[in-house]
């Protein structure tokens, strides 16, 4: 018996499938069930929810969800050899877990998906950055979710909560915090995982605002952003010089120092960039 429902032990469930971790798909697994169901307590009330998944690998989170009374899970993986764990939690909890076999870069969930709409997911460390930047800058806002609880590498966690002067604020901070409210709320060590990763990790939830914190088009901001810290060490207007003819003139209308850097402006100043730089 497991902590959390009559299914076999993640353990067991492994060694029964032959679900090796696998490098190239980004795979750690989270064996204990009793994590997964805080984990999955973190995302909030699920009852009337949808839930969408990605990499849930042997269901461990996904078994939390469902426990913790997710009224859908949508679950997207790649990997062909999890399918049939997954198919026994489908199982044991009829009509409520949905698996799709695909990359997640690459497949809509929303035609499979009612809101209120949650994501809760253990990102495999090769898509979660891309994954997160996609869900944070859609054109139009509120987006298609209310809030993403998601396990990333504990640098990347602390990139997204970062705050302006840090040596760890960058785009990840200013794309999450334009349009969300986003906190550490778990932090698991290496020892938690199978394999054990060479890194911590930590859960960030992020919250959707009903609107911006502050006016500006998602694709000019992160645009500006990028190339801002792409070259983090220059000043603002040699990393922006490619952005606009006159950065210098636009620099100084959004209130922000030509001679500044990147990790000195603050998420309301690169509004106002992004904004003069839309002018044209």
């Amino acid at each position: 018996m497991s902590a959390i429902d009559d299914l076999p032990p993640l353990r067991e469930v492994i060694a029964t499938h032959g679900l090796s971790a696998r490098k190239a798909l980004g795979q750690n697994f989270l064996l204990d069930l009793n994590l997964t169901a805080k984990i999955a307590r973190q995302a909030g009330d699920l009852s009337g929810s949808d839930v969408l998944e990605i990499g849930p690998g042997p269901g461990g989170l996904t078994r939390g969800l469902l426990s913790e009374g997710a009224r859908k899970v949508l679950a997207i993986e790649k990997d062909a050899r999890c399918l049939p764990a997954l198919a026994e939690i489908a199982d044991r909890y009829p009509g409520r877990l949905q698996v799709i076999e695909g990359d997640a870069l690459e497949i809509d969930p929303l035609e499979h998906l009612t809101p209120p709409i949650r994501v809760a997911a253990n990102l495999p460390y090769n898509v979660g950055t891309e994954l997160l930047v996609r869900w944070l800058t859609p054109q139009t806002w509120p987006p298609f979710w209310q809030s993403l609880t998601l396990m990333f590498q504990r640098e990347v966690a602390e990139r997204i909560v970062a705050q302006p002067g840090s040596k760890t604020y960058g785009r990840l901070a200013v794309l999450a915090q334009w349009r969300a409210d986003a906190r550490i709320v778990m932090s698991l060590p290496p020892g938690a995982f199978t394999p054990p990763p060479k890194v911590s990790s930590a859960v960030v939830h992020l919250t959707a605002l009903p609107q911006p914190r502050f006016e500006a088009q998602a694709d000019v901001l992160s645009r500006v952003v990028a190339a801002a810290f792409n070259q983090r060490r220059k000043m603002l207007r040699a990393a922006l010089k490619g952005t606009a003819p006159d950065i210098e003139d636009r620099l100084i209308a959004a209130g922000i120092k030509p001679t500044d850097r990147a990790e000195q402006v603050p998420l309301e100043a690169f509004c106002a960039l992004a904004r003069e730089v839309a002018k044209g």
